[in-house]
């Protein structure tokens, strides 16, 4: 069998990782099919990676924001023109369906196109000092080297939201992508090279979160982390970065609720349902995993919803009549099924799906079914733990307020949806749910590049990607001009 080696990206130049170890990139709908094999870098490959990032920083960080924007604006260029070729890739690595990753590539594009923007608009402050004949103001400053950590399932999308506004801050990049899903972050890495990033600005590093991502959080002189994963993973990355005194951007888990309530339309409750809950086979950190359906409706939109769920077509996502791709792999599948038995155990009813596609057609791939379960209470493991599979809950309520409790009673805090047409309820929810983001008549997933993004609780630590990513790329220094022409004691010279 031949496939293609690849190798990581430092300093400029394409090398193999010091062990000459690889990793094999699988198609999860079909394992015959080889992506490639990508190096399994260690510690020694991540220090060349951080001290190529550092040596670039010296010269990058005096590159104008404006000129730095153009290479972004040329980078987006070339992702469109590459848009169907590199939307291919990802679902042969990753398994979505065309749709999506046409998508994931066109967020990535309009990513581009948003922080180029933003070149020309690194806004610092200027304000009146309290002694007279002085001058003060406030600028943005690089952090330096910055560290990103990246997940499988946006594979694109997810790297440009980091990449493009440490870039155009002025910082340099070591990121190291999912085990999964490498191609699609080379393919964005190629986007910046073909534009004219400059060597050594953006490294790649290839390989696991205990080898090559453990040593870039520990590494002296990455001075910041931007991790998206696991609430699990996300606590450690924090913790070892303490040590180092590192800044950290956590975005991290959800069990995300859609509420529909009795007035809502029906019709497009069930449409954001079926797109929330299975696209993506339900591998989104926004996913909606929790559907919370007031009684007077309960019994008609479950009858409706679960015949739907049956009739989606499972498959390979390369076939454009596919709407549910495999799982990632097998320890997905895994932890999908883990999940099930819990929630039988806990005394739910699977109302349809439940196995894993072994046979036929499915016999190479990593397939589940898509899963409805009800008589799902909030207190059970199944409607507080994230899944991140192809299973919904479906949960009952008796009024409003009950609804926005229930949604609130996880350690989550990502997204939230509300299906409605009574204005009132609606601002209600926006104020009173707990949650990063809130879609009125709309399913919990769609978020657009220039609104912030992440979430509260347990799901992140406090930063933005999109709208707040440059306050997390960027320190502030305060500037004080003195023109008097003698000293001024700020405090005592003002005292009276």
């Amino acid at each position: 069998m031949t496939y293609p080696i690849y190798h990581n990206l430092i300093g400029g130049q394409w090398v193999a990782a010091a062990s000459g170890k690889t990793i094999l990139n699988l198609n999860p709908a079909d394992h015959s099919d080889v992506i490639g094999a990508f190096p399994s870098s260690h510690a020694e490959d991540v220090a060349l990676a951080v001290a190529a990032a550092k040596k670039a920083f010296a010269a990058w960080r005096l590159v104008p924001a404006p000129k730095r924007a153009e290479i972004l604006l040329r980078a987006g260029t070339n992702l469109l023109q590459n848009k169907e070729k590199y939307a291919r890739e990802m679902t042969r690595e990753m398994g979505k369906v065309l749709a999506e990753t046409r998508g994931d590539v066109q967020e990535a594009i309009d990513e581009a196109f948003y922080v180029a923007g933003e070149g020309r608009r690194l806004f610092g402050v200027t304000t009146p000092s309290e002694l007279q004949n002085k001058f003060a103001m406030s600028v943005r400053m690089p952090v330096g080297v910055v560290g990103l950590i990246t997940p499988w399932n946006f594979p694109m999308a997810i790297p440009s939201w980091k990449l493009f506004p440490a870039l155009v801050a002025g910082n340099t990049c070591v990121i190291k992508p999912a085990t999964d899903t490498p191609l699609s972050t080379y393919n964005l890495v190629q986007a910046l090279i073909d534009a004219g990033l400059p060597p050594g600005v953006v490294n790649v590093v290839s390989g696991t979160g205990s080898t090559a991502g453990a040593a870039l959080v520990e590494h002296p002189d990455v001075r910041a982390i931007s991790f998206t994963g696991s609430s699990a993973v996300g606590s450690l990355v924090a913790q070892r970065a303490a040590a180092t005194f590192k800044q950290v951007s956590l975005e991290m888990g959800g069990k995300n609720a859609q509420i529909v309530l009795d007035d809502a339309n029906l019709d497009l409750a069930l449409d954001g349902a079926l797109w929330g809950a299975f696209g993506t086979t339900g591998q989104r950190c926004t996913a909606t995993s929790r559907i919370l359906l007031q009684k007077g409706i309960a019994a008609e939109f479950t009858e409706k919803f679960v015949a739907r769920a049956k009739k989606l077509k499972i498959g390979n996502g390369l076939d454009e009549l596919v709407e549910v791709g495999p799982q990632v792999n097998a320890n997905q599948i895994e932890t999908t099924q883990r999940y099930l038995e819990i929630a039988k155990h806990e005394g739910t009813e699977c109302l349809c799906g439940g196995h894993a596609l072994t046979s036929g057609a499915y016999a190479h791939g990593t397939f589940f079914e898509p899963t409805v379960l009800a008589g799902v209470t909030p207190a059970m493991r199944i409607a507080r733990e994230e899944v991140f599979g192809p299973v919904v809950c479906l949960m009952e309520f008796s009024t409003f307020d009950e609804a926005v409790e229930i949604a609130n009673s996880i350690d989550y805090g990502l997204s939230t949806s509300v299906y409605t047409r009574d204005v009132n309820r609606a601002f209600t929810a926006i104020r009173d749910l707990e949650s990063g983001i809130t879609y009125i008549n709309a399913p919990t997933i769609g978020a657009e590049v220039h609104l912030p993004f992440g979430g509260v609780k347990h799901t992140g630590n406090g930063h933005r990607e999109g709208l707040g990513a440059l306050d997390f790329f960027t320190t502030w220094k305060a500037v004080y001009v003195d023109y008097s022409d003698k000293l001024q004691r700020a405090q005592i010279d003002n005292a009276e």
